[in-house]
C-alpha cells in the first residue's frame, strides 16, 4: 500500500514531514548534527540494516537535507554532509529531545544539551524572536495566512 504524499499540502508541518517524517531519517539527522558523516558510522550508531540506511540517506539527499561527497575513489566511498536546510533541522531535534526527556524517560534522561564552552546544562525552550516570549499555547496559536496577504 502506497502512503499518501504530504508534499502538496499547504501545511508546513505536512511538507516538513514529507522530507523527514520517517523515524530513521530523524535519527540520521540527529547523528549528522552530532558530526557523523560516514555510512559505517551511521550504521554502527543506529543499528540499522544497510539497505534501509541506503534508502534513508538517498531520500535525505533528494530532499536537500544532506549532500553526498566523495572522500575516497579506491574504493569509492562517500560521506553525508548536512546542507543549510539540514542544519536548520537542529532546533527540531533539540525540541524532540527535551520533550522526550520531560515525558518519556521514566528511567531518567540519557542525553541532554550542554554549553560547549562551560559544560553547563541547558533547558531548551522555543522563543518568539520578535517579542522574546517563550512559545506556549496560552500566548500563541497557529493561524492560516490568507492567500491575498502573502
Amino acid at each position: 500500500m502506497k502512503r499518501k504524499s504530504f508534499g502538496e499540502m499547504q501545511c508546513p508541518v505536512a511538507r516538513g514531514l514529507e522530507r523527514v517524517g520517517e523515524w530513521w531519517s530523524i535519527l540520521i539527522l540527529r547523528d549528522a548534527l552530532n558530526g557523523v558523516k560516514r555510512f559505517d558510522d551511521f550504521q554502527r550508531s543506529l543499528g540499522i540494516a544497510p539497505n534501509m540506511l541506503t534508502r534513508r540517506l538517498r531520500a535525505l539527499v533528494e530532499a536537500g537535507l544532506l549532500e553526498r561527497r566523495r572522500y575516497s575513489d579506491r574504493p569509492p566511498r562517500d560521506e553525508y554532509v548536512l546542507t543549510a536546510c539540514g542544519r536548520d533541522f537542529q532546533p527540531v531535534v533539540i525540541a524532540l529531545m527535551a520533550w522526550g526527556n520531560r515525558h518519556f524517560a521514566p528511567e531518567g534522561r540519557a542525553f541532554t544539551l550542554v554549553n560547549r564552552e562551560t559544560g553547563a546544562e541547558a533547558d531548551p525552550i522555543l522563543i518568539d524572536a520578535k517579542s522574546g516570549r517563550p512559545m506556549s499555547a496560552r500566548v500563541f496559536k497557529l493561524a492560516r495566512i490568507e492567500a491575498d496577504s502573502r
